[in-house]
């Protein structure tokens, strides 16, 4: 009889830290995810309405921002060491994000649906965004809309946790 060879068991690659194997974690990603293709995607159409598309830029930046930051915290492990209470933290920053990414996302969405709208230029009427910044605005108002909705899952899941 042949001798039997024996393989040590593989190892798995790098195991996911804790918070990235919870809802929240997946949603926090998707809130990173979705919130810089809303960014990139309204930065690209060159922001033909400022006053409207600027709001949805420092909303977008700033959620995209902190959204690193708050996971950075939680995979670092600093949470064991600051003493805090995370759970209304959690609460208080996804209420606050969700409620201005839903304005965002409303203003993005109105931007959006003045493509028809002609201006009177000094020579033609033109009108006020051209076919590419118009579908460029279709999928910021789309990734708005999806970013809006993960924020208001994470919220629904902070609110579970968070019982005063």
């Amino acid at each position: 009889p042949e001798p039997r060879v024996s393989f040590p068991a593989p190892r798995s690659p790098c195991p996911l830290p804790d918070i990235l194997r919870t809802y929240s974690g997946a949603f926090v990603c998707l809130e990173i995810l979705f919130g810089g293709l809303v960014w990139i995607l309204v930065a690209s159409s060159n922001v033909p309405l400022p006053l409207l598309q600027g709001w949805v830029m420092f909303v977008s930046v700033t959620a995209f921002t902190l959204s690193l930051l708050f996971l950075g915290v939680f995979l670092s492990g600093m949470v064991t060491q600051i003493d805090a209470n995370w759970n209304f933290l959690d609460f208080a920053y996804h209420f606050t994000v969700f409620v201005f990414y839903f304005g965002a996302f409303l203003l993005e969405a109105a931007a959006t649906s003045l493509h028809d709208l002609h201006c009177n230029t000094t020579m033609a009427v033109q009108p006020l965004l051209s076919n590419n910044q118009y579908n460029i605005n279709v999928a910021a108002t789309i990734f708005a809309f999806m970013t809006t909705a993960c924020y208001g899952c994470s919220l629904g899941l902070a609110l579970r946790r968070w019982r005063p």
